[in-house]
């Protein structure tokens, strides 16, 4: 456990950290096609960016450092349920995208849509729905913003800049998130977007040559899955069960499948990812790039048996407090085999890893409370100029939000919060991804179903005990209701949300209560840039010849 400031590592860090830095203000003039006085320029980056800068920009949103943090840490502490099914849920993923995220596209770039909640909004002309979708996309949003923020500190703390000095311990921390605040504010979404290019540079070198020279010094593949094995088989002192799955048996199953197929329902449900493809220039761009995204899935599966290695490496996982911290695991393993200038860069690389997806989120949930709050609930006749405005000033405070979790609260707690977020974002997807399709449902059905799961997710989760910590939120898996499967609670949730849903809006019509007024058009969800409606056209008409106006 260091100590002592390495200056070498340290050195490295701030060098590529300052670099970046510039970037991000520089990034305020690239590509620029305007004033960035809209939530269209600063919010969407110009809605103008093509398949190269989209792989760059979704892979630095979707693969996080937290990611790169916590996927092998999981690896190490309990194995491949816990651990290697963000590996399929991040391939199965991408079919899913690809069918419905091009009609979304084509429906936001046809009416103006900054957020999902805008287009829920129009589809079901439903504030409440609108309001509901919004408020879910922010709570999900946060701690995994406060995540990131986690992910510097493991690194920081490494490189030996902790302690029991608050000051000392923290003052990076509030550096870099300083910088972050102010670069984002001044460039918006062209910001990550820039940086999106070195960040994931970095991050294909380090985990390219860990994953040739690892193995060589830790003696092959065989001693590496040997340790795993090993670990995984030996006997909690607590619980009485083994440690983990080296490969998970016929009981857990159920447990993986529906954490992979769970998580990958509610990846492009989060409001970041949205936004980073409705900065597309083209419905094309996206298809595309949910074809070439799978890339990070390897990457992701290599960066997964980091977590075994860091077994084989015996490396020493205690905090500075004292207590084991299974997230420190690849820090240190890179601390202890490489040398501190491959290790400095390797720590560059998970926190620039960390500001990219960072910025994009706070910008995401930013335009959530601009556009389904503010404008719709407290000034509806709010100019673009001035929703830009007061999403630059929710940026900051969202940014503020994640800084309180991660220095004024137990770290368990934004681990908690974020296990909830994927089983609380879950819960738009019958709104937001069925609305693509039919707008059947009826609104009212799709609040009561949304609300149902909610607090069934939420108390679910709060009854997972942690066997070691007896905390709550200890898990995201629970027994299904009526069998012994352990499955993810977040599909279970899903499950009884669209069952409501059906139920309710066969109800609803056959008493044929009124359902909100659908301000989109069938063909809307086909269009694309050039066509009528997508960039110029004021007005729209539609199939009775009613003239509407884009952008409501």
């Amino acid at each position: 456990m260091n100590t002592k400031v390495d200056w070498v590592q340290l050195s490295i860090v701030i060098v590529i950290f300052l670099a970046v830095t510039v970037m991000g203000f520089m990034a305020s003039r690239w590509r620029r096609t305007g004033e960035l006085d809209s939530l269209d320029e600063w919010g969407l980056g110009g809605r103008g960016f093509g398949t190269f800068i989209t792989w760059f920009l979704l892979g630095g949103d979707l693969y996080t450092a937290y990611t790169f943090v916590a996927v092998p840490a999981a690896m190490y502490a309990t194995g491949a349920i816990s651990g290697f099914f963000a590996v399929p849920y991040t391939i199965v993923v991408y079919p899913i995208i690809f069918v419905f995220m091009s009609r979304l596209w084509s429906v936001a770039h046809r009416n103006g849509y900054v957020t999902p909640a805008d287009f829920v909004g129009g589809r079901y002309g439903s504030r409440g729905l609108s309001l509901a979708v919004a408020v879910t996309g922010i709570l999900a949003t946060m701690p995994y913003i406060a995540l990131q923020l986690v992910g510097m500190q493991a690194v920081f703390e490494t490189m030996g800049l902790g302690g029991t000095n608050t000051l000392a311990k923290d003052l990076p921390l509030l550096i870099a998130f300083a910088v972050l605040a102010a670069y984002t504010y001044s460039s918006g979404l062209r910001a990550p977007a820039m940086i999106a290019f070195v960040k994931d540079g970095l991050i294909y070198l380090v985990i390219g040559v860990a994953i040739i020279y690892l193995p060589h010094v830790l003696g092959g593949w065989d001693a590496i899955f040997g340790a795993a094995k090993a670990k995984m088989a030996t006997t909690n002192a607590t619980t009485g069960k083994p440690t983990g799955a080296f490969i998970p048996g016929a009981t857990g199953y159920s447990a993986y499948w529906t954490l992979a197929l769970g998580s990958a329902m509610a990846l492009f449900m989060y409001p970041h990812s949205v936004t980073a493809v409705l900065s597309t220039k083209n419905r094309n761009v996206v298809r595309r790039n949910a074809a070439i995204l799978p890339a990070y899935s390897l990457l992701l599966g290599l960066l997964a048996l980091l977590g075994f290695m860091a077994i084989t490496a015996k490396v020493n996982v205690k905090g500075l407090d004292g207590l084991a911290n299974p997230q420190l695991a690849i820090p240190r393993l890179f601390d202890q085999e490489f040398p501190a200038w491959f290790a400095g860069i390797a720590f560059a690389a998970i926190a620039v890893g960390a500001l990219v997806p960072a910025a994009i989120m706070s910008i995401a949930a930013a335009n959530l409370f601009t556009r389904n709050i503010y404008r719709d609930f407290i000034k509806k006749d709010a100019t673009p100029a001035q929703e830009a405005k007061v999403s630059k000033l929710a940026s900051l405070l969202v940014k503020f939000g994640a800084l309180v979790f991660v220095l004024g609260m137990d770290k368990t707690v934004s681990l908690n919060l974020q296990l909830l977020g994927g089983i609380w974002i879950l819960q738009t997807f019958p709104a937001i991804v069925v609305g693509l399709f039919t707008r059947w449902f009826h609104h009212w059905a799709l609040l009561a179903g949304w609300a149902v799961a909610m607090v069934f997710g939420t108390v679910s989760a709060y009854r997972v005990v942690n066997p070691v910590t007896k905390k709550h939120f200890g898990g995201s898996l629970a027994t299904m209701p009526f069998t012994e499967k352990q499955v993810y609670i977040g599909l279970t949730a899903f499950v009884i949300n669209l069952i409501i849903v059906i139920v309710l809006t066969a109800i609803l019509r056959a008493l044929k209560v009124a359902g909100g007024v659908d301000s989109t058009h069938p063909t809307d969800y086909l269009a694309d840039a050039g066509d009528p409606g997508v960039k110029d056209l004021p007005d729209l008409v539609d199939g009775e010849g009613t003239a509407r106006a884009v952008g409501n």
